[in-house]
């Protein structure tokens, strides 16, 4: 197989001569948030990160989406932050696509490239910055820490995308698989961050149905979702943003494999009101 393609976002601004039309959705059950409205227009800032812009792509919304925060993150040369988290209760996953950024993880120093991968649990000491040069863009996917009693907290993950064997779906020769950065087994985790892959021609054959909130990005190729009752053609750089039980399928469409960064909140009891 080639090596893995991470899309980065890069901004901008439209021009006037281009038409208002886009590919933009906000539903009650699913939001498709294409790669053509990240632009400079709609960039935010972090307190106490330098050098630093980013999107944010997805928050808990009342009636939507509960539980997780996505940004989009450009660090610039020497930018970056000492204190980059501002709730102590709050666990992050970093995923690179551009660049580089070093991360110091309760003392300990690891450098992410693209494909690099990060489990930062909460309450963690940590800081990130960007000492390589160029500009570093990543992904920060933050989530409230669901303590169970008896359960220790998760230990940290450093990981790389290209390192790790994607794991190939039951019953289909290997073209949907799973790329893994925690174990399924281990009960700690409230949340996992995988990259699916399905190569051209790929399926997702049924509409998944089910309790777990899913915050997809495109990071490479193209395909035809299911969402809902809609058909949604997406591609590198797209994001969606599924509600709990939205029906979901896909089929794979290109020259190159359709991959993306999933999110998704796992073994936790439902919380009853």
């Amino acid at each position: 197989m080639s090596e893995p393609t991470y899309y980065s976002p890069r901004g901008g601004h439209p021009r006037q001569d281009q038409l208002l039309t886009g590919r933009a959705v906000f539903t009650e059950a699913y939001a498709v948030i294409p790669r053509g409205t990240v632009q400079d227009i709609t960039t935010s800032r972090l307190p106490h990160w330098e050098g630093t812009r980013l999107w944010i792509i997805a928050r808990p919304m009342s009636g939507f989406s509960e539980t997780f925060s996505h940004y989009l993150m450009v660090v610039g040369p020497g930018g970056g932050s000492d204190r980059p988290e501002p709730e102590a209760g709050a666990e992050s996953a970093l995923f690179v696509t551009e660049g580089a950024v070093t991360l110091v993880l309760e003392g300990a120093s690891h450098v992410l490239e693209a494909g690099g991968f990060a489990f930062i649990p909460a309450g963690a000491t940590w800081s990130l910055h960007n000492h390589a040069g160029p500009e570093a863009r990543f992904h920060w996917i933050r989530k409230r820490y669901q303590v169970v009693e008896g359960l220790g907290l998760p230990d940290p993950i450093i990981a790389n995308d290209r390192e790790i064997a994607p794991d190939p779906m039951p019953d289909c020769d290997g073209r949907w698989a799973t790329t893994r950065f925690m174990s399924p087994d281990d009960l700690r985790h409230d949340m996992h961050i995988t990259v699916v892959t399905l190569q051209p021609g790929a399926s997702i054959p049924f509409a998944e149905t089910h309790v777990m909130e899913h915050g997809l990005y495109v990071l490479q190729g193209r395909g035809v979702y299911r969402l809902n009752q809609d058909w949604v053609e997406v591609e590198a750089g797209d994001y969606m943003w599924l509600r709990a039980f939205c029906p979901q399928a896909c089929y794979a469409g290109g020259p190159e494999p359709f991959r993306y960064l999933l999110y998704k909140d796992v073994n936790r009891h439902a919380t009853l009101l």
